[in-house]
């Protein structure tokens, strides 16, 4: 591997930033935004993450490094959309008494009924601003029901003067897909895990690998209570292009048929 290739896998995101225009509007003018509209980009991605415990070996941030990554190539090949900053106080379970990925520090839990109103609130909000269609995609499987709640009761509200889209194949339907491909290179389901295992890590590791501790990978995380359920040993960052890849084409899929009037 030449070392401009070898950059290029390790720092994609930074490369594509530098040689296009932003997408993201907290990197825009109000002006730029405007003139973006008026150029014909209605279209917005609010992408949902989530702050929770990634085992002894990745950030806590995980979910939003890839939502930062997945969302501006959703954007850029839609071609008429721009991404507003990532929600990253999402569901992550109960803090009385504390379960799940609360039993870690630097998790932060959101009430579902809290947050399916932040994203109404920004629904609203970016129409306001002149959008007429909202997306909504979620790197996180706790957040899918409140995304799904918040797009239909805007588009109630709404009446079609504007439109909120679900795009839930990101999240469920790639997962799946994920799965049969690593199946078929031989990974079994052990290894592939539940969470912080082989998906999770091979994602991070080829959107910011600065952010993985490698010296910490272990089967499982190499303690019952480790947060972490999988293998990480046998994630890379080439696999992790690949997985990426299938949610980013399962989004796109979506998102076009629902704009040409299909049910998914």
């Amino acid at each position: 591997m030449s070392a401009a290739i070898g950059l290029s896998m390790a720092f994609p995101a930074t490369l594509s930033a530098q040689s296009a225009p932003p997408v993201f509007i907290d990197e825009l003018t109000w002006t730029e935004i405007r003139d973006r509209q008026q150029a014909g980009t209605r279209s917005v991605i609010i992408g949902t993450a989530g702050q929770e415990q990634k085992g002894p070996h990745m950030v806590d941030g995980e979910h939003k490094w890839v939502l930062t990554h997945t969302t501006e190539r959703i954007a850029r090949a839609l071609g008429d959309a721009l991404v507003a900053p990532i929600v990253t106080y999402v569901p992550e379970g109960s803090w009385d008494p504390p379960r799940g990925h609360m039993t870690k520090p630097g998790t932060i839990t959101l009430p579902e009924d809290r947050f399916v109103e932040l994203l109404l609130h920004a629904g609203r909000s970016l129409k306001a601003g002149g959008f007429t269609q909202i997306i909504y995609i979620g790197d996180s499987g706790g957040n899918q029901r409140g995304m799904q709640k918040a797009a239909e009761q805007l588009n109630a509200e709404w009446a079609g003067s504007a439109r909120a889209l679900f795009i839930g194949d990101y999240y469920t339907k790639a997962g799946e897909d994920m799965r049969v491909m690593l199946r078929a290179k031989g990974y079994t389901d052990d290894d592939i895990g539940s969470h912080a295992g082989m998906l999770d890590t091979s994602e991070l590791l080829y959107v910011n690998p600065k952010l993985v501790r490698k010296e910490r990978f272990a089967r499982n995380g190499g303690a019952p209570d480790s947060g972490v359920n999988g293998d990480p040993t046998k994630a890379s960052a080439e696999l992790g292009a690949e997985l990426l890849k299938i949610k980013i084409d399962n989004a796109l899929n979506q998102v076009r048929t629902l704009r040409t009037g299909g049910s998914r």
